[in-house]
């Protein structure tokens, strides 16, 4: 039961951190330019857009290699919400076309970095089981 259980957890930190990891190459490659808008229009200074490499770079290696794993986890969360504050807001009570929330893929991402936080690491990491943060 345990050695799935610690797979269970491999299979969700992998999921969530490559998936955000993907975004994170693509800011590094087209640069922070739209988030920088994002952040100047609701009143913040635009250096707050770089923050963005540390919830899509930073902490989803952190979560993939299984290093701080909470705490990882915990910035993605924290990302998210930021980003739906920003530019999803008002879909947050509304359906899609073909009747899925809205804002689906937010939420997976959000929800299963809640589940990482609460869940932890497991043994399949470089903290291990019981190492700090994991």
């Amino acid at each position: 039961m345990r050695a799935s259980a610690d797979l269970g957890k491999l299979v969700l930190r992998l999921t969530l951190g490559i998936l955000t990891l993907l975004h994170g190459i693509n800011k590094i490659m087209t640069g922070p330019g739209a988030i920088m808008g994002l952040v100047s229009k609701h009143s913040l200074p635009p250096s707050v857009a770089y923050l963005v490499y540390v919830g899509e770079v930073i902490a989803p290696v952190l979560l993939v290699i299984g290093l701080w794993t909470r705490a990882a986890a915990l910035v993605i969360a924290i990302n998210m919400i930021v980003a739906v504050s920003l530019a999803h807001s008002a879909q947050i009570a509304q359906l899609s076309q073909s009747g899925g929330w809205a804002i689906e893929l937010q939420g997976f991402y959000l929800f299963t970095a809640i589940a990482i936080i609460l869940l932890g690491a497991g043994r399949y990491s470089v903290g291990g089981d019981t190492g700090k943060l994991n």
